[in-house]
């Protein structure tokens, strides 16, 4: 095994904190992993991690070892891209990962164009609304909409969109439209937990009104949103991304626009101490200009 491939293998040992997790991603044997590490502590003549019945352990050394070898991976890395040029000729896989719906909404029906850009390049979409461990998980690139709450992360905004009341027609003509944002508390609001929950803050110019929605209907994801408030069940807040096709046929219709709502951003997120593969910035790239292009509902 190589210098510069032993110390990937220790990163990733210390990244995911065992040698089995280490030898998963890598895709190779756990026995692999270990000789490795063993060869790498002879050469170094140092010991670089402690191993215990409860994992594994960096040692002072390990420490230092870690963070320079990381460094000079990604260094490595960036040379390869820079002489790639700029992206050109992309090849392997790119595991992404994004919300549910934002991606079967606003990312899938739309990779065509970005495959035949780079026809070299495998695209592996993780979907889940929940932040997942980047590093655990092997993504290179996270989309994550709302606020950041990981200060471990490097994170660019690539994008925002509005955040409006709405529900179905239907809803509307039986219980009526509310009129202010007290009103809203007449009504039954469809609660995504993973959003902003049930603290929803209307603002109309120097006045704040924040309130405490409620309702009968909680859901963990997007997709639960969505279905509840087309089977008439109750009014939310929503990101205009969320139920953008609803919107521009009038299947549900937005209410309070005389009150603004904190736009919902789009995040591009990294893994800290990563440098952002020439694949990732691509991608990032391609779904920036994809959004610019999209018109709002």
């Amino acid at each position: 095994m190589d210098r510069l491939t032993a110390m990937e293998t220790f990163v990733h040992v210390i990244e995911t904190g065992s040698f089995s997790a280490a030898a998963k991603r890598l895709g190779i044997g756990q026995p692999a992993v270990s000789k490795s590490i063993a060869q790498l502590e002879t050469r170094l003549a140092v010991r670089l991690v402690l191993r215990s019945t409860r994992g594994l352990t960096p040692t002072e050394a390990g420490l230092v070892f870690f963070e320079k070898a990381k460094r000079a991976i990604d260094e490595a890395n960036a040379a390869d891209d820079a002489a790639r040029g700029a992206g050109a000729g992309l090849t392997g896989t790119l595991r992404i990962s994004a919300p549910v719906t934002f991606a079967r909404m606003h990312i899938i029906p739309h990779l065509g164009p970005f495959l035949t850009q780079f026809p070299e390049l495998n695209v592996d979409v993780v979907l889940d609304d929940r932040s997942l461990n980047l590093i655990e998980e092997g993504i290179d690139v996270a989309l994550r909409m709302g606020n950041l709450n990981d200060s471990s992360l490097t994170a660019r905004k690539i994008g925002e969109s509005p955040c409006v009341i709405l529900g179905t027609p239907a809803y509307f003509e039986r219980f009526g439209e509310p009129a202010t944002p007290a009103d809203v508390l007449q009504h039954q609001a469809i609660i995504y937990t993973r959003g902003e929950g049930s603290h929803w803050c209307f603002t109309q110019g120097d006045q704040e009104y924040p309130i405490v929605a409620h309702g009968r209907v909680r859901v963990t994801a997007a997709e639960g949103v969505r279905a509840a408030v087309l089977s008439h069940l109750g009014l939310t807040l929503s990101s205009t991304w969320m139920f953008a096709p609803e919107l521009a046929s009038g299947e549900v219709k937005t209410v309070l626009a005389d009150w603004t709502l904190p736009a919902r951003d789009l995040w591009a997120v990294y893994a800290t101490g990563r440098m952002a593969s020439a694949k990732a910035r691509a991608f990032v790239e391609y779904v920036e200009q994809l959004l610019a292009e999209t018109p709002s509902p």
